[in-house]
């Protein structure tokens, strides 16, 4: 598999700068970043979320924990992590768990970690579990510019 179309377009839309990392196959978050030889802290991982109202993603570093208490509080709902029917629902063209943070291409409310913009780049899935997306923090927030922002996730031990 290749990028995800709407993540594709997405980027075209918006004239992302942004480079490709190719990367051995791999399932998790931190699998992908020990195979793409990055930094774990500036890797987006997204974790979709859902309530009676619908479908939530919140981006945030791989090497963070999602605080569920404190993003429910921040959007003031209900949430809870959307099962897997759900993920592949939303993001239909993205191969499951290799979904970008771009959520709101998708029709999906995004909310965005600010922990995950300390750095000067951030990488992100292209839909596959192969393909990562690099670009300058500048960029990602550009990208990113209709996201929600907060701090829900905290560093793993």
């Amino acid at each position: 598999m290749t990028m995800a179309n709407t993540l594709a377009k997405c980027l075209s839309t918006k004239h992302s700068q942004f480079d490709t990392v190719r990367h051995p196959y791999s399932l998790s978050s931190m699998a992908t970043a020990h195979a793409a030889h990055i930094p774990g802290d500036r890797l987006a991982k997204t974790v979709l979320l859902e309530d009676d109202s619908g479908y939530v993603a919140a981006v945030i570093p791989s090497t963070h924990h999602l605080r569920l208490a404190e993003i429910r509080e921040q959007t003031g709902r209900n949430l809870s992590l959307a099962h897997e029917d759900g993920v592949r629902e939303v993001f239909r063209d993205c191969d499951h768990g290799a979904i970008p943070p771009v959520a709101m291409a998708y029709g999906t409310q995004t909310w965005l970690d600010d922990s995950l913009l300390t750095h000067a780049d951030v990488y992100f899935e292209a839909g596959d579990h192969q393909e990562l997306v690099h670009m300058s923090t500048d960029q990602f927030m550009e990208l990113m510019a209709d996201a929600k922002r907060g701090h829900f996730a905290h560093r793993m031990m």
